[in-house]
């Protein structure tokens, strides 16, 4: 349940969402993609209320990428990717050049090419995150919903994830990305928005929420902030809050750090 939450995202915008389990981030997400039914309040897509909007409708306009996937029955990665495009077929149309297209751009995208022809049961757990995310790049969508899409993702990947993300900012789609990593949010995000128990504690650029102690007080932990050689901010965790022996033992900062 969330409760109050006041957000807007524009094109070409990423919104992160960060909190605790069981904050209400991926209930959040879900009312956003339409899925859940709003209880109160509004949420507008494109200037208008979503519930004007016919569900093939909005499949056109917002990908959503959960969290959690179970398949009914057995898929290739390609035909799962062929379900992108659903939404943009008549009930009688069979899939044209154009949609065709717009599958091996997004299997290409997530370097899934070699595995299309794979059962999405002989994939690996990052394997399947990716396919989910070309499924939601096929629709060729406004705004994309990623719910902890880089959870089973190696390095390697998550990296490919970043520059996938902001290839689809600089074209102009909204993003609002559900994630325990707050690097990676910090990494992509414009906005941050921290979410406790299904309330807003705090929104603002990364570097005012990195500013506040909000992160500290919301998880309960004690962070350093470092930094790279180029002056980007990564956070460290280093134990719980008012732990008097914290768990990891950090190096002196060096000057300029």
């Amino acid at each position: 349940m969330v409760d109050g939450v006041t957000l807007d995202v524009a094109a070409g915008r990423c919104l992160a969402v960060v909190g605790p389990n069981g904050a209400g981030k991926s209930t959040l997400l879900r009312l956003l993609a339409g899925i859940l039914p709003a209880r109160a309040g509004t949420i507008d897509l494109l200037g208008r209320s979503l519930r004007t909007w016919r569900r093939r409708d909005v499949a056109r306009v917002v990908g959503f990428v959960p969290q959690l996937f179970s398949l009914t029955f057995p898929l290739t990665v390609r035909e799962l990717v062929d379900q992108g495009r659903a939404p943009h077929l008549g009930p009688w149309r069979p899939p044209a050049e154009p949609d065709r297209a717009a599958v091996a751009r997004a299997l290409e995208r997530v370097h899934l090419v070699e595995q299309s022809a794979t059962g999405m049961q002989n994939l690996s757990g990052g394997e399947r995150q990716r396919a989910l995310l070309a499924r939601a790049l096929a629709s060729e969508p406004r705004l994309l919903l990623l719910d902890e899409p880089a959870t089973a993702l190696d390095v390697r990947h998550q990296l490919d994830l970043v520059a996938v993300l902001r290839e689809l900012l600089a074209d102009g789609v909204g993003v609002v990305l559900v994630v325990h990593d707050w690097n990676l949010a910090l990494r992509l995000a414009d906005e941050v928005l921290v979410l406790d128990h299904g309330v807003v504690r705090a929104s603002g650029s990364p570097a005012e929420i990195l500013r506040s102690t909000v992160l500290s007080d919301v998880f309960g932990v004690s962070l350093e902030v470092l930094h790279t050689a180029d002056g980007t901010p990564i956070v460290v965790p280093v134990g719980r809050a008012n732990d008097a022996s914290p768990a990891l033992s950090l190096p002196p900062r060096q000057p300029g750090c």
